[in-house]
């Protein structure tokens, strides 16, 4: 679940200009790396529907009719194969308990109700039971629990960090949970309804209205129709609910998140927070004082109920949490989250949804998180260029305005609320995600996020009822075929794969092992587009290049995001590169890392060096010099 954001960034915007190429500009961008940090390969995948070789894939589909995958599918194999591609941590999407339309009463789980869940499936941001699994993914669903954490086992075992999802904005209009530990109780239990807004209560209330199912448009009928004895255009919730949107009314639009309850973090309906705020300079401090600061301080009842929940997973060895929607909560609450779950485990990887550019260095710096989406500047510029709406020069500024937080800031071109790479809405050619994925990965020390089936050029082409095409659904029980083809009834060799699919997979994994092993990409970064741009014949804004470099690794990249053309120039060195590698006159000698078949000569003069490109359309180079 997200909200658009439609923010007009000046920085991509702008013109490109001779200012870029500002000789303190270029001295600043040199300024060694403190610290070597070590890249980071994220794959997530969308837990029910990865193992699922099951192709009817039947609009409005039951789990009999589509199948369903199981936590049992991430076999020893399959996790092998996962790690290998080049991924260090492994995000399960949809593990907690939702809301879903499979009959699970003789197990003690309550029906859910149609006309509050979205598909047959359910979303997994509309979580019913923070303290358990979704038993669609349990071969055994009285063991699904134990079924997890098996997996996780797994994952450790074969060398993978786990991740999974923490909702904290919103949880499911009928939360229940069958798990709580002892002394937990569930979200609302204690509310006084008679009111709007206690800072104690977990909901905001419409006390004296009754929730409204929300009025159906576009032909739009849960289950696409079907009948269901509880989609009916009634459920039972008194006072209403405000919605996990921050819609305030007592039957939301269908267009709301109308299937969850937004949470109260003691900020009242008229913006006064109700909690103490973070001292002047607090940004600046660590985990450790941040939780300190915290330990004296009465903080909301929503607050303890979230921090309890991410420590109980955090204790059975969930290494990581990605936060949905974590801007439309109080980056205090984050301070106070994020500290106690450093303090028990200070490696865990916190990464958040943050869309509001103004918000990204309080939420990392205040809010203590590791990592947010770079969505709206850099995947909204890419995506822009491989479109052929966009120039490579409105990518240089972007990592020049993040320098400062550049390693917090991941790197994506697919995830679940995005659409598919091969899809016709976005590129609709897998192999346009080429250039993409070599600047996306090598152009910070940032992670790198790849989803499942973006190795195989999976175009998310399938309708199953309530999902989109062009995005693979998370609100549908089905399966997706390039992965179906891979997963080869289990063997995860790949061997239905087509020559494509596998042509593909292995630029995958050459691409992101490489990254996880450099030590350039873990350390300086400086731009060589604009100096080219100005000084070097026939080369132009469908091509970008700049250098990584450390110690004991010198690298040029470069990518050409033109479909159809070649280039061939001479790709030029500023002179502060020259002098900052220390490279005398000479020739020197560099080879490509991806597939070692293009090797060129640096020749260097003095304050001037020049290396001989020729790239061919959606070809990339990573360039090592040899010692």
């Amino acid at each position: 679940m997200k909200i658009k954001y439609y923010f007009l960034i000046a920085l991509v915007l702008l013109s490109f200009t001779a200012c870029k190429n500002d000789k303190k500009e270029m001295e600043d961008s040199l300024k060694p790396t403190i610290e070597l940090k070590k890249k980071e390969v994220v794959y997530q995948v969308f837990t029910r529907l990865f193992g699922n070789t099951n192709t009817n894939n039947k609009p409005w589909g039951t789990l009999d009719d589509n199948g369903v995958g199981k936590f049992s599918d991430f076999n020893d194999k399959a996790l092998r194969e996962i790690k290998d591609l080049g991924v260090t941590h492994i995000w399960y999407t949809g593990v907690p308990h939702h809301d879903v339309i499979t009959d699970y009463t003789k197990y003690g789980i309550s029906n859910d109700d149609p006309d509050i869940v979205k598909g047959r499936a359910g979303s997994p941001y509309a979580v019913k039971d923070y303290y358990n699994v979704n038993p669609d993914l349990a071969d055994n669903v009285t063991n699904r629990l134990q079924e997890f954490e098996a997996l996780i086992e797994r994952s450790h075992n074969a060398g993978l960090k786990v991740i999974i999802d923490i909702v904290p904005n919103h949880v499911a209009r009928n939360y229940q949970s069958l798990s709580n530990p002892e002394g937990a109780s569930d979200f609302g239990a204690e509310d006084n309804k008679t009111v709007v807004y206690d800072v104690n209560n977990n909901f905001y209330y419409n006390p004296g209205e009754a929730f409204k199912v929300p009025q159906w448009k576009h032909d739009y009928q849960p289950l696409g129709g079907e009948k269901n004895p509880l989609a009916d255009s009634k459920f039972e919730e008194n006072p209403a609910k405000w919605t996990g949107n921050g819609s305030r009314a007592s039957q939301p639009d269908m267009n709301d998140w109308y299937e969850t309850v937004k949470v109260n973090y003691g900020v009242s309906p008229d913006g006064r927070k109700d909690f103490n705020e973070l001292p002047e300079g607090f940004e600046n401090e660590d985990y450790k004082k941040h939780f300190e600061f915290w330990s004296d301080k009465s903080v909301p009842s929503s607050w303890i109920k979230f921090k309890d929940i991410a420590l109980y997973w955090t204790k059975k060895g969930v290494d990581g949490f990605r936060y949905d929607m974590a801007e439309m909560v109080p980056v205090e609450f984050w301070s106070y989250m994020n500290s106690h779950v450093k303090m028990q485990n200070p490696d865990a990887f916190l990464l958040a949804e943050v869309y509001n550019p103004s918000l990204y260095r309080a939420y990392i710096k205040k809010g203590k998180m590791d990592y947010l989406y770079d969505k709206v500047q850099l995947y909204d510029t890419i995506k822009n260029v491989m479109q052929g709406r966009g120039s490579t020069n409105h990518i240089p500024p972007i990592q020049d305005d993040l320098r400062d937080i550049e390693h917090h800031m991941l790197h994506f071109l697919e995830n679940h609320d995005e659409q598919r790479i091969a899809s016709p809405d976005f590129a609709g050619n897998a192999q346009k995600g080429k250039p993409a994925m070599v600047v996306s990965t090598t152009i910070s020390t940032a992670p790198t996020m790849v989803y499942f089936g973006q190795e195989f050029g999976e175009p998310g082409a399938e309708d199953l009822g309530f999902g989109d095409p062009t995005r693979t659904s998370i609100f549908d029980y089905g399966s997706v075929p390039s992965v179906v083809r891979w997963v080869n009834d289990k063997k995860f060799d790949g061997g239905q794969s087509t020559q494509e699919e596998k042509e593909l997979r292995d630029f995958y994994k050459r691409l992101l092992n490489f990254t996880i092993n450099s030590a350039a990409l873990g350390g300086n970064y400086a731009d060589i587009h604009a100096f080219n741009h100005q000084h070097t014949e026939w080369y132009n804004d469908k091509v970008l290049s700049f250098v990584r470099w450390s110690d004991d690794e010198k690298l040029i990249i470069i990518s050409n995001f033109d479909a159809n053309d070649s280039f061939g120039f001479e790709l030029q060195l500023p002179s502060e590169i020259i002098k900052t590698w220390s490279l005398e006159s000479g020739a020197y000698q560099f080879e490509d890392q991806l597939y070692n078949n293009y090797k060129a000569t640096l020749k260097v003069d003095g304050d001037k060096a020049a290396i001989r490109i020729d790239i061919k359309p959606l070809e990339s180079f990573i360039l090592k010099l040899k010692n």
